[in-house]
């Protein structure tokens, strides 16, 4: 994920036409490009990773999903940066800064994703995996979890949806299913745990319409369903972590989230080993995720 968000921020808010070639992609642009937030350095993950270190060190701490922790921990990352690089925060998407804002004025973390009701941008998509990576619970437990990390910032109940098939397919690729596999076992599975969820069945069929022909594609843009169908388009047309996270890319507008989201999954399917040695060198301030990895294998 974080390789995958780092690699995407200089291309971040261009269109695809503008994107370097495929193999001129790093994390470092080709000279003249121009890129989106010049001041930052290169190899710097930005708000996706630093909200998924606060759901992973809240998980580690907590020893189960807290929603008031985990929300504590978000606000800490945007008030004093942490988990950020250098401590700075240089990418905060609208609906996020309305809703920490209310959380700090005292408004309950379950109401302040709300604060734009029809907000539906990508932004608890983009932090979701690591809750898929810890949890050992059954797939309702995980999927409810999944549901209430999105109340914090973005509540409406397409973001809850999305959130809970992406993690269902993480869990299928955790247990070594290809992506079609894996997309269509997850697809099930939601569909079996929200039997007895009306509402939620309605927005998971209307909303995402899975079985429909073509439905798959997207174009790297931040609404949270695009986000997801993009995310399933690239894992089927790669075969490295490096042509998915480059070809999160190549489809301009929102680099840095698509390429984390798709990134997060691509890492599952080809390991640790899969990400390019280069990359992982680069990555700023590693040893301080490093550190956390570690105590969350202790537990």
């Amino acid at each position: 994920m974080l390789v995958g968000d780092a690699l995407g921020v200089p291309y971040e808010f261009h269109e695809p036409e503008d994107i370097p070639d495929f193999y001129e992609i790093e994390m470092t642009p080709p000279e003249g490009f121009y890129r989106a937030h010049p001041s930052v350095r290169p190899a710097t993950w930005s708000d996706d990773g630093a909200q998924a270190l606060c759901l992973l060190d809240s998980l580690i701490s907590v020893g189960k999903f807290d929603l008031e922790d985990f929300s504590d921990r978000l606000l800490a990352w945007y008030d004093d940066g942490i988990w950020a690089v250098d401590n700075k925060v240089f990418d905060v998407g609208v609906q996020t800064g309305l809703a920490l804002d209310a959380y700090r004025s005292g408004v309950s973390a379950e109401k302040c994703g709300s604060v734009r009701p029809d907000g539906k941008g990508n932004g608890a998509l983009m932090r979701v995996l690591p809750l898929a990576l810890w949890h050992e619970g059954s797939n309702e437990q995980l999927v409810e979890d999944a549901h209430r990390q999105c109340l914090i910032t973005h509540g409406n109940i397409t973001n809850q949806v999305c959130c809970a098939l992406y993690v269902m397919i993480a869990r299928e690729l955790l247990d070594g299913a290809d992506i079609d596999t894996a997309l269509e076992n997850a697809v099930d599975e939601i569909r079996r745990i929200y039997a007895d969820k009306p509402e939620y069945s309605e927005e998971f069929e209307f909303r995402l319409r899975p079985d429909e022909d073509g439905i798959w594609v997207g174009n790297g843009g931040g609404y949270v369903i695009d986000s997801l169908r993009s995310t399933v388009m690239l894992l089927r047309k790669s075969a490295s972590y490096e042509e998915v996270v480059k070809g999160a890319i190549a489809l301009g507008h929102d680099t840095d989230t698509t390429a984390c989201i798709a990134g997060g999954l691509a890492g599952i399917i080809y390991g640790y080993e899969g990400i390019p040695q280069r990359w992982l060198n680069e990555l700023r301030e590693k040893k301080k995720v490093d550190s956390l990895l570690d105590a969350g294998l202790a537990e």
